[in-house]
């Protein structure tokens, strides 16, 4: 699934930004460019990270945490 319209970044292309280390919005725009354009993109990207961190990474550093801990359970 396409998660930036501007630039054509896939889902899997941010997963694996976040898998090489990136664990914020802007080192994942840093990696595959996905929310450098527009923006509309980077609360799907956060959205990712939470989900990621959910599967048992460190959690991430932002609002959204809390919001997937409840989809989660």
């Amino acid at each position: 699934m396409y998660v930036c319209l501007c630039l054509g970044v896939t889902t899997e292309a941010v997963r694996a930004a976040i898998d090489n280390g990136a664990s914020t919005s802007r080192q994942v725009a840093a990696a595959c460019g996905a929310g450098t354009q527009c923006g509309r993109c980077r609360r799907t990207v956060r959205a990712i990270i939470a989900a990621r961190a959910v599967d048992g990474s460190a959690p991430p550093k932002h609002r959204l945490w809390d919001r997937v801990k409840r989809l989660s359970a």
